[in-house]
């Protein structure tokens, strides 16, 4: 999508702000300094159920180079209308052994959405993310890894990775300085 600003992903608004006025938020462009810059456009997208999130993310500037950035938070997805936690859970389901026509009909989707983002995780990022989160777990845990079984699913095992991380990085009160 051409004209679209580059996306930064943030964990809240929140943090965002404490960031940007601290000055420890930089431009992935050139490492300059980031300042606010209005809004992005406002947009509605479906969470669980019936349930909408009405969002209007925040922009900034760099000094620098003058590029702006969207400040997308993590419940959200680039060019997606679900939150993260619905494409989130239609993950889990898969990795649970369901197929996409079972996903869409539990999560109330389009089949053709759910199957979109199934094909979404090729294998290349599914190791990807399973490395991220053993990174962190070694680093916060290293002895929960003796208590993760491997099924031999390969979703099913880096999505167990990546919960038991975020509940390590979540318990030792660090989570907004780690990225997870």
């Amino acid at each position: 999508m051409s004209g679209a600003a580059p996306v930064i992903v943030i964990l809240s608004a929140e943090d965002a702000a404490e960031h940007l006025t601290s000055g420890a938020m930089a431009c992935p462009e050139c490492g300059g300094g980031l300042r606010k810059w209005g809004f992005g456009r406002s947009r509605t997208v479906r969470g669980l159920g019936a349930e909408r999130v009405s969002v209007r993310p925040a922009r900034v500037r760099c000094a620098r180079c003058s590029k702006t950035q969207v400040l997308l938070p993590t419940a959200l997805q680039v060019r997606r209308a679900d939150t993260t936690e619905v494409i989130g859970t239609a993950l889990v389901h898969r990795a649970n052994g369901l197929g996409y026509r079972r996903i869409a009909e539990r999560l109330d989707r389009p089949e053709s959405t759910v199957r979109r983002w199934l094909r979404r995780i090729p294998p290349e990022h599914l190791h990807w993310m399973y490395t991220q989160g053993c990174e962190r777990l070694a680093t916060y845990a290293a002895d929960a890894f003796s208590g993760i079984r491997n099924t031999r699913n390969p979703l099913h095992h880096t999505l167990t990775m990546l919960a038991a991380a975020a509940f390590h990085v979540n318990g030792s009160g660090s989570r907004t300085r780690h990225g997870l």
